[in-house]
């Protein structure tokens, strides 16, 4: 007699690891994913190291995924929408383009792991399913800048121009924090940086602590 998968199912495996193969979604392997790729670059994502990681078989991989790929895959989807389109609109929320440009510069100082896996993602870039996204990530990032310097009032091409300049400062920011951190200042010292290079690179930027001075003396 053939019994019904999920007979079979229930006396291959005990009850709770049936459950727990349930209660993992896909974004807690894709953020496992990301952990890896983080500390070990793209390579690190293998299925039987993650699920040794989350404490779970590849049967739970196989609940959500088809293959390594698919993995992948959805861990660059979520990369894209927390370090782009994420950052993105909480610079959206600023009135002033500046100020929008300024807040991008200020994402330099998130985790080490966001720099971490850009940095990893980078070196993966001749990867198939690492180009595209990286590529795409890239776009966007320089296309909201250069709308940005637009909105300030700069030419098309100064503005273009601008844009890939401030994130070339903005990488090469992520970059030594990796690898040189005792170059790079912390805390109220990081601040200032971070507003030297908005006044060097944001046309007409003054630093709240600059603006209530002039306040003041006005």
């Amino acid at each position: 007699m053939v019994l019904p998968y999920g007979v079979v199912w229930c006396r291959k495996f005990p009850m709770n690891a049936a459950r727990n193969r349930r209660s993992l979604t896909a974004e807690d392997w894709a953020d496992a994913a990301l952990d890896a790729v983080a500390e070990s670059g793209v390579e690190a994502v293998a299925v039987e190291r993650i699920g040794r990681i989350l404490g779970v078989t590849k049967g739970s991989f196989y609940w959500h995924f088809t293959n390594r790929g698919a993995l992948l895959d959805a861990s660059l989807k979520r990369w894209e929408r927390q370090q782009t389109e994420d950052v993105i609109a909480r610079a959206e929320m600023e009135h002033d383009a500046r100020s929008r440009i300024h807040r991008l510069f200020r994402s330099a100082d998130g985790s080490k792991r966001a720099g971490q896996l850009y940095l990893a993602f980078a070196s993966a870039a001749n990867h198939p399913r690492v180009r595209p996204v990286l590529q795409r990530v890239n776009n966007r990032r320089i296309g909201f800048m250069v709308d940005c310097y637009l909105a300030v009032g700069l030419a098309a091409s100064e503005a273009r121009q601008r844009a890939v300049l401030a994130y070339s400062a903005y990488l090469g920011t992520l970059q030594m924090r990796r690898d040189t951190p005792e170059t790079i200042p912390t805390g109220p010292e990081f601040e200032q940086y971070l507003d030297y290079i908005s006044m060097l690179l944001i046309p007409g930027f003054a630093p709240e602590s600059v603006r209530g001075a002039q306040q003041t003396m006005g």
